[in-house]
């Protein structure tokens, strides 16, 4: 039997009712672009994350550009943020006309390492830009005071992380502003492109609506330089439908994560992920580093076993043609991407999963 890295079949089955009827709602309904569903998920979705604005725009992307616009991030600032990460990090913080400064990552969380966040900080430098990577939380306590300490802006990259939490606050909710993901392969995920802005700043979320819509607050009134990027109205209904459902699919994550866990424990030349204290990982990815450089020889015997795996990510941003040589060696991340390899983690799988899968990386091993 194969073993896909992500099947979203298992889930459609589960909801092939409950969808049917919300999206032959809004097809019945006549409204398609920011409707009944649009504003009643911006609630929804607002309560359950703790935040007092939530802003459906059509991408994770434009949530983070439009969020870094609102926060008043533009041309001649910098932002610090992680090089371990989805380029559309780095692209975003670029097409706000800014600058990014990629500082190195913890070895253990993957995510950005505060103290070296520290010691990038110049007078041009505007924002931190943290991302919640693989689905646990980057280390807000000290990013927020650096923050502080500067008067920076925090914008959190959650689209790994949804449901997500750090000291008991629900990831996006914690910085000036949140930034979500909604691409069908993500913790919570809708039938095509959607994101999400939370924030509990009036003045950003008032902005972000407005950028959203073209730079107009009145339809044919435009005032600044904006965005075709609203949440469509059938994706809204396809999320609102999910949402309920994200906690428990979240703990199938992680229950399949600490099985994983359980078994490689004591493998030679694995290191399983962390969790941290306070922390709840929602394991958007199950990522394991290979030593001994074997990680390319367990992913083929992975394949020829019908088993999916994913490296995420193979090339740091700042070496990725957009961006190199705008940073120094980040020997961390670069050592990273020669080492990770991602496992099936998503919520539909039977729960002897990882007892197949680590059957083939021990055997692939010796």
């Amino acid at each position: 039997m194969k073993i896909p890295v992500l099947d979203l079949g298992t889930e459609v089955n589960l909801l092939w009712d409950d969808l049917n009827r919300a999206i032959q709602g809004v097809l019945r309904s006549g409204q398609f672009v920011l409707g009944e569903n649009v504003h009643a998920f911006e609630k929804e979705v607002a309560s359950y994350l703790g935040a007092k604005h939530a802003i459906g725009v059509n991408s994770g992307t434009d949530a983070l550009l439009i969020a870094l616009r609102a926060a008043g991030i533009g041309p001649g600032d910098e932002v610090i943020t992680t090089p371990f990460t989805f380029y559309a990090t780095a692209e975003a913080i670029t097409l706000a006309g800014a600058t990014p400064v990629f500082v190195d990552v913890d070895p253990d969380s993957f995510n950005i390492d505060p103290a070296l966040a520290a010691k990038a900080v110049t007078p041009r430098t505007k924002a931190l830009l943290p991302v919640h990577l693989y689905g646990l939380a980057a280390e807000m306590d000290a990013l927020s005071e650096l923050a502080e300490k500067h008067g920076l802006k925090i914008i959190e990259d959650v689209a790994q992380a949804f449901g997500g939490s750090y000291k008991g606050k629900r990831l996006g909710s914690i910085g000036d502003a949140g930034c979500f993901s909604f691409y069908p392969t993500k913790n919570l995920g809708a039938y095509g492109d959607a994101g999400l802005i939370v924030t509990n700043n009036d003045e950003i979320a008032e902005v972000a609506r407005v950028l959203r819509v073209h730079g107009a607050r009145k339809n044919y009134y435009n005032e600044i330089i904006g965005y075709n990027s609203r949440l469509d109205e059938l994706q809204a209904a396809i999320l609102r439908v999910k949402l309920p459902y994200v906690d428990e699919w979240n703990e199938k994550r992680r229950r399949l994560a600490a099985r994983y866990t359980e078994l490689l424990a004591e493998v030679p030349g694995v290191i399983t992920p962390k969790e941290k204290p306070l922390c709840h990982h929602v394991y958007h990815q199950y990522t394991l580093r290979f030593t001994g450089g074997k990680r390319d020889l367990v992913r083929e015997r992975l394949t020829e076993a019908g088993i999916g795996s994913m490296i995420y990510y193979p090339v740091p941003i700042h070496q990725l043609p957009a961006y190199k040589g705008t940073s120094p060696s980040l020997p961390v991340a670069e050592q990273l991407a020669a080492k990770v390899l991602s496992l099936p983690v998503w919520p539909g799988l039977p729960e002897n999963t990882p007892e197949q899968v680590v059957k083939v990386i021990k055997e692939a091993l010796r």
